[in-house]
Parts: structure tokens; sequence; C-alpha cells
């Protein structure tokens, strides 16, 4: 099982991308998927997730409005389409299988994703 996150760049603030989670040997239409990000100097966070079983998303205070997760079965693949970003936004973001998503959060953690990093600069 292989998840790659890719989509990454450049940009500068209120700019926007689109971060793809692939996956290889596994099907992510019955996956939960969250997406999570890691700040130099700070620890990984959440930052969505989109549930397989009834698709309800979870996404932290600090994306809500801007970001959005969606999936695309026929392509095997989950984004993560970030719009406004801020400089705070910089990261190395990542996909991982999860164990559970709701409007309320998300719990458990499966597979993991390489990351792909995000740099939001003027």
């Amino acid at each position: 099982v292989q998840l790659q996150a890719s989509g990454g760049g450049l940009v500068q603030p209120g700019g926007s991308l689109r971060l793809s989670c692939a996956a290889s040997g596994l099907a992510l239409d019955t996956e939960t998927i969250g997406w999570f990000r890691e700040a130099p100097g700070r620890e990984r966070e959440g930052v969505s997730c989109i549930s397989s079983r009834d698709g309800s998303t979870w996404y932290v205070d600090f994306v809500k409005g801007r970001f959005t997760i969606s999936r695309e079965n026929a392509k095997n693949t989950v984004y993560l389409q970030m719009n406004n970003l801020k400089p705070e936004d910089t990261a190395v973001y990542y996909c991982a299988t999860i164990g559970f998503c709701s409007r309320r959060g998300y719990e458990g953690f499966g597979y993991w994703g390489q990351g792909t990093e995000v740099t939001v600069s003027s």
C-alpha cells in the first residue's frame, strides 16, 4: 500500500493550490482519509478529513472557509483544495488513512503517504 501526496509548491499569499492524495494497492473510496500538516518547529496537526461511511467532513478552525476536501473515486484520489492561502499555511502536507471522521473530528491512523511541501510567501 502506498499513498502519495502531491501538488505542493510556492504560492503567494491569497493564492490557491490543490493537493492530491493518490493511492496504489488501496481503494480510497472505502477509506476514511485525513490531511495533516507539519510546519517547521511544530508538531504534525490535523487539517481535514472525509469519511468513507457517509461523506462527512471535518476542518480545523483555521482553514474553515478556505480549504475543501473531496474525492474522485474514478481516479482513486482525494483532494484538498486550498484557497486564500496564508503564510502560516506553510508546511509539509500529508495524507493518511484514518479510522474515523465526523464533523467533530477524527480518530486513528493507518497508512501515511509521503508529504508535499507548500510554501506561501511573497
